[in-house]
């Protein structure tokens, strides 16, 4: 890895605000906490929730079926952004051939460009939005609108201070409310949940880009990651170096409420039965919006030629379909039904207890539907479970169930779902 992080990331004391938060920013952390909280539960020492195996080896054949519905010759590609951007069977990529960069390393770094924006758009749109599609006249809503909408609003150069399909810190700060509304084409009788709050990411984004030049370049250009990270002479990296660079040089855009000392921590939360190291006692991490950028970086980086090994060091996303595919099941289960009525906030400990149990669930789901599908997991990797798949199943018992909401009602920002 060859990004160049701060030299207080060297504090590697979990007595110290910067070496806690270093720790809370590994995947080894996530997992092994959110293990901890499921052998809890097994145990019968969950305040919230019980666990039921038998459920989960259904979860596990409700997955492989939805796989082999979606994808019959199990060429399944990874879990990202870019299956939005192929919304409605369309390869938009080869379609703006003539509109993105031809040379290898440019094209990598606009690519990343164009994810790092889409994923940072992608909180929840609401149920009343939709972006019907210039020239295909599709009408797109939920994640595809979003990702098609961004897609476009990058081609027409609306984050660059150039207007061209880049992205850089002058073109996010230009960014506007109202702007970003008519990309989207928001109107009140097409509202886009969350749009001022999209917005003031976006110029959090712009602020963080400007304060690492060392990185991400003086236009301050997310694509500059590329660079930060591959080195010419060994054009392979862990996919946990690219979470790792996006925690210690992003983790500024994210509303600075949870943090240890002055380290702010993200999408970390309390739960008084997480056990750690001094002053990570209590808190269980997720950085589920880092994990899909990082997943959604992975294509970029291939189709340069950089090989991303160790996929499966990533966890899975502790968001509402894979959750709501645990407890639609039955594999998660609620000790009171009449829980469900409430709306939550993202740092209840309900909430912080059912994403941290997905995570580990999911952890023994993939092997059961690899089994299943008769295939290893060289050929299945997380990524691929997760698109075959577990998102893809969740979304259909949701909608199923009740019109697509999840199982629990959460009040969210936008940042951690």
């Amino acid at each position: 890895m060859t990004v160049h992080l701060d030299p207080s990331v060297g504090d590697t004391s979990t007595d110290t605000p910067v070496g806690a938060a270093a720790e809370l920013r590994t995947t080894d952390a996530i997992r092994s906490r959110a293990h901890g909280l499921l052998d809890r539960a097994r145990a019968g020492d969950s305040a919230w929730f019980s666990i039921d195996d038998d459920a989960l080896l259904l979860a596990a054949d409700d997955v492989v079926a939805v796989t082999r519905r979606r994808y019959p010759d199990l060429d399944i590609p990874f879990h990202s952004r870019w299956r939005h951007f192929e919304a409605g069977g369309l390869d938009r990529i080869s379609g703006a051939a003539d509109q993105l960069p031809t040379e290898v390393d440019e094209r990598a770094r606009a690519l990343i460009d164009l994810a790092v924006v889409s994923v940072l758009l992608d909180a929840g749109a609401g149920p009343d939005w939709a972006f019907r599609e210039p020239g295909t006249e599709l009408s797109l809503a939920r994640s595809e609108g979003l990702g098609v909408a961004s897609w476009h609003a990058f081609l027409d150069g609306r984050f660059s201070a150039g207007r061209t399909p880049m992205v850089d810190a002058t073109g996010l700060r230009d960014l506007t409310v109202e702007s970003l509304a008519t990309a989207f084409q928001v109107t009140g009788s097409n509202p886009l949940v969350g749009l001022s709050g999209r917005v003031e990411l976006l110029h959090r984004l712009a602020d963080a880009l400007i304060a690492r030049p060392d990185v991400f370049g003086p236009d301050g250009r997310p694509g500059r990651l590329y660079d930060a990270l591959v080195d010419d002479g060994d054009r392979s990296i862990p996919a946990t170096d690219i979470l790792s660079a996006l925690l210690t040089t992003l983790s500024r855009i994210w509303l600075s409420d949870n943090s240890i000392g002055d380290q702010p921590v993200g999408d970390c939360w309390r739960h008084q039965a997480v056990h750690g190291a001094g002053r990570t006692e209590g808190w269980m991490p997720f950085h589920k919006l880092s994990q899909w950028l990082t997943y959604s970086l992975l294509e970029p980086f291939a189709w340069a030629g950089v090989e991303v090994s160790g996929l499966d060091d990533l966890t899975a996303l502790p968001e509402y379909r894979n959750g709501g595919l645990l407890i639609d099941t039955g594999a998660i289960r609620l000790h009171d039904p009449a829980l469900v009525e409430r709306t939550w906030s993202v740092g209840d400990e309900l909430i912080v207890e059912w994403r941290a149990l997905t995570i580990a669930l999911i952890d023994e789901l993939a092997p059961l539907v690899r089994e299943r599908l008769d295939v290893e997991q060289s050929a299945l990797p997380l990524a691929c479970v997760l698109e075959g798949g577990t998102w893809s199943a969740g979304r259909a018992l949701a909608q199923r169930l009740r019109g697509g909401l999840p199982p629990l009602a959460i009040a969210s920002d936008g940042t951690v779902f």
